[in-house]
């Protein structure tokens, strides 16, 4: 469905050696991935659905790109109607929107700064009235903006960091718990930030340690009403805010000190979204999955 990654090839792909990208950058965040080269492998061929979320109807907010878009399509061909809400990047959310429908399936895509309360009631105002009725609600984008020090993170920074990257986690789960019935889900995506840190990263992985929290504590809230609240904390992944974060020197060699010696493409992540989306994960709620190439951390 979209081309193979150059670098890999079924003799390289598992071995533990580096893979380097072409340097790059580009100036906004959260970054185009139309503009990416290599572009990262959203999609699986190998990836056959078992109608394991067949009649859902699922809210992923950075659906556009990335790992949204990979989850978007692995959703889709296990059955499920996708919303997708993203922040200007048009041509990117038209392709997720394009894909999940050619799998026959039904997608709207919403364009809006989910910073806002108020937008966050809307999107999910738009999913009840598209689709009559929500399961899903994968909390998944953000924003980083490395510094050297922490006296260089500008309280405009902070704010920013903080508003986009957790804020709205709260917003739309408040919007979407009056409308999730026993079994539904709630998957946020965390980061191996919030567990080993990163020294440039340090109120982006401030965030993704209070996302973990509010996972833990929520599906303690929602226990009693049988509604699973987990995360998935990725490694180093090949999307948009990789090159629109660091420097095309660090994009260079980005993911390659990994034990498995690269960084992950969003195909990769999208399962453990799965399976954390179907009644699989039936008796899984609080926890984290990590997937980040062999990174071990303390839970």
């Amino acid at each position: 469905m979209n081309p193979v990654f150059p670098y890999y090839s079924k003799e390289t792909v598992c071995k533990e050696q580096p893979i380097s990208f072409p340097p790059q950058h580009q100036p906004v965040q959260p970054g185009l991935e139309s503009q990416m080269v290599p572009r990262p492998i959203w999609d699986n061929p190998a990836y056959c659905g078992s109608g394991k979320l067949k009649g859902k109807v699922a809210v992923i907010t950075g659906g556009d790109s990335g790992i949204g878009r990979a989850v978007a399509v692995a959703f889709a061909k296990e059955g499920a109607d996708i919303v997708i809400a993203y922040l200007y990047e048009v041509s990117d959310a038209k392709v997720t929107q394009n894909a999940v429908e050619q799998l026959g399936q039904r997608c709207i895509a919403i364009k809006t700064d989910l910073r806002l309360k108020e937008n966050c009631n809307s999107v999910i105002r738009d999913a009840l009235h598209c689709f009559g009725r929500l399961d899903i609600l994968v909390n998944n984008h953000g924003v980083q903006y490395p510094q050297k020090s922490i006296v260089d993170i500008s309280e405009e920074q902070l704010y920013q960091t903080f508003q986009t990257n957790i804020f709205p986690f709260f917003f739309l789960s408040q919007a979407a718990l009056p409308h999730l019935g026993e079994g539904a889900s709630i998957i946020n995506t965390a980061s191996i930030t919030a567990y080993q840190g990163h020294k440039e990263l340090v109120d982006y992985s401030s965030t993704k340690g209070a996302i973990v929290s509010f996972t833990r504590s929520l599906a303690l809230q929602l226990a009693p009403r049988c509604i699973r609240v987990n995360a998935v904390a990725p490694g180093p992944v090949w999307t948009p805010l990789i090159v629109s974060s660091f420097s095309p020197e660090e994009v260079k060699v980005f993911g390659t000190d990994t034990p498995w010696g690269r960084a992950a493409q969003p195909y990769e992540l999208a399962p453990a979204y799965v399976y954390l989306a179907s009644c699989d994960s039936s008796f899984v709620t609080g926890e984290t999955i990590h997937v980040n190439g062999g990174s071990m951390v303390t839970t």
